[in-house]
């Protein structure tokens, strides 16, 4: 080839050099100065960072500030897999991952290769040591964010109530479901830019709206009283190894919830763990047959009706009565008893003929003004109404059992509530839980007060029945297990025998006692219901005792004094009745 031809050749090689790079910088210069609306739009896409800030959870208290609910921050681990599988330590990172979250290799690796991903979670809820281990590695494609946990300090105490929020922070049960949308608070949003390690460009932050706490929940509950009911239960269920138990503790006058407490139960900090049975909130949401606690009912309406006093004798026909054709019994066999001594010795006979005395309309009138057959309203979710059929369904038979707490249900604290209105001269009112709601600035934007639902009896007919239900608790009454020296306990004792089949069992009861404290001034009342306790079945041998289990350390904890003991009405024994004591161990319940 001539030296011409060469020359040509070079000249032609570098013309088209630079025709290459002529285009790509016109290419660059198109990119940067051009339109490419959709270009552009990509790349800030890639870069823009939208962050949403998650808002605290409100905190819930009881009543004397103690803290029962609260958020707890934590950091999430993410991965980019775009990133991990572009740099080839898809494995690498796995590896390290693995060993320092304790999570498995597999897991992270199946997250790692996923195509096209950019943001994958690979751990959640970590504590801020561990997390920090992580990044200290600088692992490109590994990143943090902040979160919270839901931290419970008292575990299992008081879970029915409180209830948890679950892995998305929504309220799952109790308070934290009832006032979920009071407590989640309101979201923040970030907008800014990032690098290409998906990190924050924080001189480049285009907008920032804080997000806003949510509200704190006061509760009634007292946590030292809770813990003396939580006491109780594990109580009932070593000496009684009851299926299940459950208590409430009330104040009397404002209806205000001191303890509520079930057995089973679960620690919502390990929700996940637990079962439907243990999540259970049995105290209002299980609808039983009461039994002989129901008489309270029933005397009082008589004695309101001025049809009955607490001095008028029955013939308790030796423990059998037949009623249209049907033989009703009792535990024991008496003779004459007087309307003190059909509550002391609670005799089925005896409450039926009162209740015959007051007649089914009247009875049903007055049951439903003790809130029987209906929500008490508290500010708990999945509570039950209890069953009282319309009076016009009921079978001539019926108000003899119902007068005895048979045919009809409750839950435990519908009968702890009508107990209270007698210890309250006859008020009825609405229980509830939660005393106030306050906002993340201290403003009070919900207030709950006590409040009167109706007036079943009169304050001459509430101090009767009290003097009444004393000689329960004394010598020779059902129950006497659940006195505590020093002070005149107003109380009843219950065995109802269980459903099962259509058919009521030999073998499985529901035990329970609820009382007044002290008599003549209540101050609180407690109720105990204890779900098939065994061998010792009957309430008064069960559940009374449990009750003063509980009773005594309230009482110091409150420092609740006697009152005047020595005015209370002492129960004279009725004709036939005289000289007869309970054996220690012997079942004096009715059923």
């Amino acid at each position: 080839m001539t030296d011409n031809g060469y020359r040509w050749k070079s000249i032609l090689i570098s013309l088209a050099v630079v025709l290459v790079w002529m285009g790509l910088f016109v290419r660059l210069g198109w990119l940067h100065l051009g339109p490419n609306t959709s270009l552009k739009a990509k790349a800030e896409r890639l870069h823009q960072l939208d962050m949403e800030l998650g808002s605290q959870r409100g905190r819930i208290y009881d009543r004397r500030g103690n803290l029962l609910a609260q958020d707890l921050p934590t950091v999430d681990i993410h991965i980019d897999p775009q990133v991990l599988q572009s740099n080839k330590v898809v494995n690498a990172v796995s590896m390290h991952l693995s060993r320092l979250l304790g999570v498995p290799r597999g897991e992270i690796l199946a997250r790692a290769k996923k195509p096209g991903r950019r943001d994958e979670p690979v751990a959640r809820k970590l504590g801020e040591a561990q997390a920090a281990a992580v990044m200290r590695l600088q692992m490109k494609g590994v990143f943090s964010r902040p979160s919270e946990v839901r931290y419970y300090p008292l575990g299992a105490e008081a879970c029915h109530v409180i209830g948890f929020s679950n892995a998305e922070g929504v309220g799952s049960a109790g308070v934290e479901q009832r006032f979920d949308d009071m407590l989640h608070g309101r979201a923040g949003l970030r907008k800014s830019q990032r690098d290409g390690l998906r990190r924050e460009i924080y001189g480049r932050r285009l907008l920032e709206v804080l997000p806003e706490a949510g509200a704190d929940i006061h509760l009634t509950l007292d946590q030292n009283i809770q813990h003396f009911a939580e006491r109780g239960m594990d109580h009932a269920l070593e000496e009684f190894h009851c299926d299940a138990a459950w208590t409430v503790v009330e104040d009397v006058r404002t209806g205000q919830i001191l303890a509520m407490a079930c057995r089973p139960c679960y620690d919502p900090n390990a929700f996940p763990k637990s079962t439907a049975e243990q999540r259970r909130n049995r105290a209002i949401a299980v609808n039983y047959e009461p039994g002989s606690v129901f008489k309270t009912l029933t005397v009082a309406a008589a004695i309101n009706e001025g049809l009955v006093a607490s001095n008028t004798v029955f013939d308790c026909e030796m423990g059998r009565w037949t009623y249209l054709g049907r033989p009703l019994k009792d535990f024991h066999p008496y003779g004459e008893l007087d309307v003190t001594g059909i509550l002391r010795k609670s005799s089925n006979v005896g409450a039926a003929k009162i209740a015959v005395q007051v007649g089914e309309r009247k009875l049903d009138s007055y049951l439903r003004a003790f809130g029987i057959g209906r929500k008490t309203g508290i500010e708990l979710p999945g509570e039950e109404g209890g069953l009282l059929a319309p009076v016009n369904r009921w079978s001539g038979l019926d108000i003899t059992r119902i007068a005895m707490g048979h045919t009809v249900a409750v839950t435990a604290l519908q009968i702890l509530n009508a107990l209270c209105c007698i210890g309250n001269d006859g008020v009825l009112m609405r229980p509830y839980i939660v005393s106030k709601i306050v906002d993340a600035n201290g403003t009070v934007i919900e207030e709950h007060r006590p409040k009167s639902v109706s007036r079943p009896i009169t304050e001459r007919t509430a101090r009767l029945m009290r003097e009444m239900l004393v000689s329960v608790t004394q010598p020779g009454g059902t129950g006497t297990r659940a006195a505590i020296d020093g002070y005149a306990i107003a109380g009843k004792t219950g065995s109802a025998e269980k459903l099962e089949n259509g058919h009521y069992s030999k073998t499985k009861n529901m035990a329970s006692f609820m009382g007044l404290i002290p008599a003549d001034k209540p101050q609180i009342g407690i109720i105990v219901v204890l779900d098939n306790p065994h061998p010792l079945r009957t309430g008064g041998v069960s559940a009374a005792p449990v009750f003063r289990f509980i009773a005594e350390p309230v009482i110091h904890y409150l420092d609740i004094r006697p009152g005047d003991a020595e005015d209370t009405l002492r129960y004279v024994s009725a004709p036939g009745d005289e000289g007869w004591e309970p054996a220690p161990d012997e079942a004096v319940e009715a059923f």
